[in-house]
């Protein structure tokens, strides 16, 4: 549903907030679930639909075998079968997509927090202590990075489209995201939880850097 709204949004499956632009591994995984879904769904539609049709054109008198055997074929097989068959398939494809979402132990991966209020993000980094940037976030090109999402007032939601899933931010609470750019670039971020007046405007953007770039930026603050 978000991935259709978001096509519409943009003029296209693609654009900067597009989850069918992906840019990154985790967003690239989310857009290939959401296209198995929908190529599901047409085609259970369609079958359904030829079902239906045959059955108004083929059904037999009332009563005898033949009526009896055609009840079992469309009510037992058809009709419990196919959809338990399909929606078990989907769901274990589902869980298997959701598992390889979750944040991993790497030896290369970035830490940083992404901390909400209304209405603005400010972004901190585990290589640079005390380093703060508000409104940009900052990360290498082609490694994980796990957001360490939180905030100071009410719920937000972090989402970098092109990148990766969303993640509310809930007071009190820290939520990890793990998120990665295929390359260096600009990327576009929104708050995606309605949460009072200016919930309109609370954006933010994802900077993504080459190692030259990323070295300078912990070691000099450079962008």
């Amino acid at each position: 549903m978000c991935a259709a709204t978001t096509c519409v949004v943009a003029g296209g499956c693609a654009g900067p907030l597009s989850t069918l632009d992906p840019a990154g591994p985790a967003s690239g995984r989310i857009a290939t679930l959401w296209w198995v879904m929908l190529s599901g769904s047409v085609v259970i539609f369609a079958f359904v639909m030829v079902l239906l049709v045959m059955a108004w054109r083929r059904a037999p008198p009332d009563g005898g075998d033949e009526s009896r055997a055609l009840e079992r074929l469309w009510v037992h097989r058809l009709g419990i079968a196919f959809p338990v068959v399909v929606l078990a398939a989907l769901l274990v494809y589902g869980l298997v997509i959701g598992e390889a979402l979750l944040p991993r132990a790497s030896d290369t991966t970035v830490v940083v927090r992404a901390e909400a209020r209304q209405w603005a993000w400010t972004f901190g980094y585990a290589d640079a202590p005390g380093r703060r940037t508000p409104g940009v976030l900052h990360i290498p090109a082609r490694r994980p990075v796990d957001v360490e999402i939180t905030t100071l007032d009410v719920v937000h939601s972090f989402w970098v489209p092109r990148l990766a899933g969303k993640l509310d931010a809930i007071p009190g609470h820290v939520n990890r995201l793990r998120l990665e750019a295929d390359a260096p670039g600009r990327y576009a971020g929104v708050s995606a939880e309605f949460n009072g007046n200016g919930y309109g405007t609370h954006a933010f953007e994802v900077v993504a850097h080459d190692p030259a770039g990323w070295k300078a930026f912990i070691e000099r603050g450079g962008e």
